[in-house]
C-alpha cells in the first residue's frame, strides 16, 4: 500500500520554512535599519548669544521634558556644542579660518537632540521645530528637511517592495509544503480506503495523518530555525555591523511564526488532501 515518505516530507517542508524565515529575518533587519536610520536624524537648537549659563541650563532642562526626545543607551539625551568648539570643527574641516576676516565669532552654542523614530514625518517635524523656538532663548531649530523626506520615501517604497516579496515567499512556501505532502499522501490513498472499508469514521482516519504532519511540520520549523540561528551567528560574527541590527523580540517572533506556519500547513494540507481520498472511488484511486 506504500510507505509515507517522512524525510522527503520533512525536507521539503524544512526548505520551504528556511526560505521564509530567511525573509522574515531580512524584513527583521531591514525594520532595525530603518528605525536606526530614523533615531540618528537630529536637530540642532541654536541660543542666543546673550543667554546666560542659567538660561543655558533651563533650556536644556526643558528639552529633556520633551516627549519626541529620543533617549539612547550609553549616549547623552543631548549633546552641548559651544560656538568656539563649534568654530574650531569647522577651521579643522575647511581650512579657512573666518577670525581673519570677523572680529567675532558669528556662530551660536547650540544643543543637538535625536528625535523618536515615530516623529520622523514633514509635518510632525515642523511643528517640532516650531515647538523648540517658540522656547525662551533659543534663536533657531534647524533640520535637514530634505533628508527627513528622502528617508520616510525611501523606507516607503522599500517597505512595499519588501511586503509584495515576502507575500510571494509566503505563497510560494505554502503551494511546496502543500504539494509534498499531497504527493506523500497519495502513496497512502489505499491504506486509507482499505481503513474505509473496514468501517472506519472519517475522524478516525484522518486522526493519525494530522497528528503526523503537524509533527513533521514543528519538527522540520525546528530544523530551519536552528539553521537560521546558526547562519545569522556565523553572519554577526563575519560582519560586525551587522549586530547593530540585532533585534531580540523581533527574531523571536519570527522563529515562532515559522513553527506554527509549519504546523498549520502541515495540518491544512494534510487534512484537505485526505478529504481527497476519502471522497474518491475505488476507479478514481487507480
Amino acid at each position: 500500500m506504500g510507505s509515507y515518505p517522512a524525510l522527503s516530507v520533512m525536507t521539503g517542508i524544512t526548505l520551504a520554512l528556511l526560505i521564509l524565515g530567511a525573509f522574515g529575518i531580512i524584513l527583521v533587519h531591514a525594520g532595525k535599519f530603518s528605525q536606526i536610520v530614523r533615531e540618528n536624524v537630529e536637530i540642532q537648537v541654536y541660543l542666543h548669544k546673550t543667554v546666560t549659563e542659567n538660561q543655558r541650563s533651563k533650556i536644556k532642562q526643558e528639552l529633556l521634558s520633551k516627549a519626541f526626545l529620543a533617549v539612547k543607551e550609553n549616549q547623552p539625551a543631548i549633546q552641548f556644542i559651544s560656538k568656539e568648539d563649534a568654530a574650531q570643527s569647522f577651521i579643522d574641516d575647511t581650512g579657512e579660518d573666518f577670525f581673519s576676516i570677523l572680529d567675532n565669532n558669528p556662530l551660536h552654542d547650540a544643543f543637538i537632540i535625536n528625535v523618536k523614530p515615530e516623529y520622523i514625518e514633514e509635518a510632525k517635524m515642523k511643528r517640532i521645530k516650531k515647538d523648540l523656538e517658540e522656547i525662551s532663548g533659543v534663536f533657531e531649530a534647524h533640520y535637514v528637511e530634505n533628508l527627513v523626506n528622502d528617508i520616510n520615501s525611501n523606507i516607503q517604497k522599500a517597505g512595499i517592495i519588501l511586503f509584495v516579496l515576502f507575500l510571494l515567499f509566503l505563497f510560494t512556501s505554502v503551494i511546496l509544503i502543500n504539494n509534498t505532502i499531497k504527493l506523500a499522501l497519495f502513496s497512502q490513498r489505499f491504506l486509507i480506503r482499505s481503513m474505509q472499508l473496514v468501517g472506519a469514521k472519517p475522524w478516525f482516519i484522518q486522526r493519525p495523518f494530522l497528528l503526523r504532519a503537524s509533527l513533521h511540520g514543528l519538527f522540520s520549523g525546528l530544523i530551519a530555525s536552528l539553521l537560521i540561528i546558526v547562519l545569522l551567528y556565523y553572519s554577526y560574527r563575519e560582519i560586525e555591523d551587522l549586530k547593530m541590527l540585532y533585534d531580540q523580540e523581533s527574531l523571536i517572533i519570527v522563529f515562532s511564526s515559522i513553527l506554527i506556519v509549519g504546523m498549520v500547513i502541515g495540518f491544512s494540507s494534510s487534512f484537505r488532501a485526505i478529504n481527497k481520498y476519502l471522497k474518491m472511488s475505488l476507479d478514481e484511486l487507480y
